[in-house]
């Protein structure tokens, strides 16, 4: 069975900064890319960032570029998001995601249930 857990959200102010962690288990972790979404209230499913297997290779969304860094350990079956320069429009659940190396929510099979961020000004 596919297990995401993610950790590390929490309640910051705006500017503040977070590293978010998701560990995985049941999957050939090295195998898969791993993607971050973000879902605000009343707002749809975002893509935040996606990581190759390797992790040689990131694709940002444009409001995560020069804030956001994606990483991971496959020694650790883990997948970190450090976010810094936190703005209140960061406010969402945070999840990860293991699948292709793509933008879309439908390229990712598997999903951890998500860490709130949540960012006051």
């Amino acid at each position: 069975q596919v297990r995401l857990v993610e950790s590390g959200g929490g309640s910051v102010q705006a500017g503040d900064s977070l590293r978010l962690s998701c560990v995985a288990s049941g999957l050939a972790f090295s195998n898969y890319a791993m993607a971050w979404f973000r879902q605000a209230p009343g707002k749809e499913r975002e893509f935040v960032v996606t990581i190759d297997s390797r992790g040689t290779t990131t694709r940002y969304a444009d409001f995560a570029k020069g804030r956001f860094t994606a990483s991971r350990d496959n020694a650790k079956s883990t997948v970190y998001l450090q976010m810094i320069s936190l703005k209140p429009e960061d406010t969402a659940v945070y999840s990860c995601a293991a699948g292709a190396f793509g933008i879309r929510y439908s390229e990712y099979g598997d999903w951890g249930q998500g860490t709130q961020v949540t960012v006051s000004s």
